[in-house]
């Protein structure tokens, strides 16, 4: 037996129970269906707001920004506490502020004005590696940009995901986020990637909270190594 078949074994049977997990959160919260965002710079900087906030804060804060400056140019002319004032729903505005401007003049520098329709033509991988090289981009900030505006079928993993994905048993307890990113890629059926998003963050916010989850409720409670655990 090579090295490699316990790998492959473990991948096998990862993709497995990823695959029953799908089906499970379909059957309780239905297959999702989103509306695409079209204004990718807005997508961007609308998902850098949603850190550490919840969406309704998000989007209140992204609303009061593009009232105060409507153009993204207005935007990249402001200054950082201008825009935190803005901003200031979303919280950790003095942080997000400065992120938001320096990733609106990277746009207009980058493309020679405030578009970022051309990494529409652009392979993914070439997408998160320009992306990514931004300061106060992440990976999964990408991930949503490319999932929810260019219709990619790119696996996100944010808080919600990332702690029921670690519970599950599918990545290690100490996985950071973007470790969690590279190892669900290839376990996530072909065309799934939004329903296991959107049911995963729905499932962290309605039953497996950070504190207290809820497992006799939870439809993956089969599946996860948290939940056999705790019913021992």
């Amino acid at each position: 037996m090579t090295a490699a078949a316990p790998m492959a074994r473990k991948t096998a049977d990862g993709k497995s129970r990823v695959r029953r997990a799908v089906a499970a959160l379909e059957k309780r919260f239905g297959a999702p269906t989103v509306r695409r965002r079209h204004d990718l710079i807005g997508s961007f900087v609308l998902t850098s707001l949603s850190q550490h906030t919840s969406d309704l804060n998000a989007g209140r804060a992204f609303d009061a920004l593009k009232q105060r400056f409507p153009t993204w140019e207005q935007v990249a002319g402001a200054t950082p506490r201008q825009i935190a004032a803005a901003i200031r729903s979303a919280g950790l505005a003095n942080q997000k502020a400065p992120r938001i401007r320096t990733f609106v003049r990277w746009v207009n520098d980058t493309f020679g004005g405030y578009d970022l329709s051309p990494i529409r033509k652009m392979a993914d991988e070439e997408i998160v590696r320009l992306l990514t090289s931004v300061k106060g981009i992440g990976i999964k900030t990408v991930s949503v940009v490319m999932l929810f505006s260019l219709g990619r079928d790119v696996f996100p993993v944010d808080t919600h995901v990332h702690r029921i994905c670690r519970r599950l048993g599918l990545v290690p307890q100490k996985a950071t986020a973007e470790q969690t990113h590279h190892r669900m890629a290839p376990l996530v059926p072909k065309g799934k990637s939004m329903s296991l998003h959107v049911n995963l963050l729905r499932l962290g916010r309605t039953i497996c909270h950070a504190r207290g989850p809820l497992c006799p409720q939870c439809p993956l409670k089969r599946l996860c190594d948290h939940a056999k655990a705790s019913a021992t």
